[in-house]
C-alpha cells in the first residue's frame, strides 16, 4: 500500500496553508490532500492518523524568547488528526475538505469522508488552560511547533487498511483508542511525512 500528497512533497516542507500556525500567528489550517493505492485484498475500512513525534516534553521551555529548545531534548507524540471508519472504496481526501481555517474551541462536527468518524486531536489538552481557546478539538488541526525549537518537526500521515468495517470506539475517542481497537485487524499500513518549523533560523 502507498500513500502520497499533492499538497507537499514527501520529506519536504509542508506549506503554511496546511499548518495551524505561521510566524505571525494562525495559518490556513487546511487539511492536505492525501491519496493511496495498492490496497490489500479484504480491506473493509481505513483508519488515518497524523502524528508529530517531535513534540517537546518540557512544557516550560516552549515559546520562550530567552532560550532555544535543544534538538536533544526528549520528544513525544502530538496527535494532529484521527479518522476511523473510512469506507473501503475511498482512495483520496481532497485538500481543505475536512478543515479550512482555525476554529476557536475546536471543530465539533468536522467534515470528512462519508460514514467516517473523527476523534480528538492533542490541541484539546494543549489549550485546556486557555480560557479563549479551550474546547474539544475534533478532526484536523495542523502544525504549530514552538518558534524556539531547534528541531524541525516531522508530520507523519499513517494510513491503516483494516479487515473490519467499523472499529469499536467510544463516542469521544483519541488516537490511543483507535490504535487499541485496530489490534489484530490491520492488513497493511502506509505512511508519508512532511516537515514544518517556525524557527526563523531553520526556515531558510
Amino acid at each position: 500500500m502507498r500513500i502520497w500528497s499533492d499538497s507537499f512533497e514527501a520529506r519536504a516542507a509542508i506549506p503554511a496553508e496546511f499548518a495551524m500556525g505561521q510566524p505571525d500567528g494562525f495559518a490556513g489550517n487546511r487539511n492536505p490532500h492525501l491519496a493511496w493505492d495498492g490496497v490489500p485484498g479484504g480491506t473493509r475500512s481505513f483508519a488515518l492518523l497524523c502524528i508529530d513525534p517531535d513534540a517537546p516534553t518540557v512544557p516550560e521551555t516552549v515559546g520562550r524568547e530567552d532560550l532555544q529548545i535543544p534538538v536533544e531534548q526528549p520528544r513525544g507524540d502530538f496527535i494532529h488528526w484521527v479518522v476511523a471508519d473510512i469506507a473501503a472504496d475511498v482512495r483520496e481526501i481532497a485538500a481543505g475538505s475536512c478543515s479550512d481555517g482555525v476554529t476557536t474551541g475546536g471543530k465539533q462536527q468536522p467534515a470528512g469522508p462519508a460514514g467516517s468518524r473523527q476523534g480528538l486531536n492533542d490541541y484539546t489538552g494543549w489549550f485546556a488552560g486557555d480560557a479563549q481557546m479551550r474546547g474539544d478539538y475534533f478532526g484536523y488541526d495542523g502544525p504549530y511547533p514552538p518558534f524556539n525549537d531547534l528541531r524541525v518537526h516531522r508530520y507523519f500521515f499513517r494510513l491503516f487498511a483494516l479487515d473490519v468495517p467499523a472499529l469499536q470506539l467510544p463516542a469521544r475517542f483519541t488516537a490511543a483508542d483507535v490504535l487499541r481497537a485496530m489490534q489484530g485487524h490491520v492488513l497493511g499500513e502506509a505512511a508519508v511525512y512532511g516537515t514544518y518549523t517556525l524557527n526563523q533560523a531553520l526556515r531558510g
